[in-house]
């Protein structure tokens, strides 16, 4: 079973991909996370470059194939002003014509220092939108997740893994059951 994992900050020491390095420690056995990279190199979205009779660039070509070949998504995001960081709302707008996330079980993780609602909700309308399904049983608020990590950025706060843990299982039942 293969899970794709999106971190919507650009940081280098992100706390968003922390928890998503955190959540393929814990995930099921038989569940291959895949953490996507390129959030930084694809190109901004324009709907002209996007015609059906245009080749999409090649990050984008990359992104849409590694997506297609995925069960499903867990996404960690901050919440930039009270919305959804610009790098992350850019791929998903790059995925609306083609559709990789019809039916996907998707996770959403946050670890906003405000609480995250706002991010999560605005994520949960853009992705049920495009199809995806967004499990919101699953899915984690993360205050003040940095209190979480140790001085390398590895999460190590046990109640947390043990959410992540479950949050994962959940993920692979919904897989399981698609």
């Amino acid at each position: 079973m293969l899970i794709v994992a999106i971190s919507g900050s650009l940081r280098r020491a992100s706390t968003n991909a922390a928890l998503l390095r955190a959540a393929a420690r814990v995930a099921p056995a038989g569940v291959e996370v895949v953490h996507y990279e390129g959030l930084a190199s694809l190109p901004h979205f324009n709907p002209d470059l996007d015609a059906a009779e245009s080749t999409p660039a090649p990050a984008v070509a990359e992104l849409r194939a590694l997506l297609a070949s995925a069960d499903g998504l867990v996404i960690s995001s901050p919440e930039y002003a009270h919305g959804v960081p610009g790098s992350l709302k850019n791929a998903l707008d790059w995925m609306v014509s083609s559709n990789e996330l019809h039916d996907k079980p998707i996770v959403l993780i946050n670890a906003s220092g405000t609480g995250g609602e706002k991010v999560n909700a605005l994520l949960t309308d853009t992705l049920q939108m495009m199809e995806g399904r967004v499990l919101a049983e699953a899915s984690i608020l993360t205050p003040f997740a940095r209190q979480k990590l140790d001085a390398e950025g590895n999460v190590v706060d046990e109640e947390f893994l043990g959410r992540l843990r479950a949050s994962m299982e959940t993920l692979a039942a919904a897989v399981t059951a698609r």
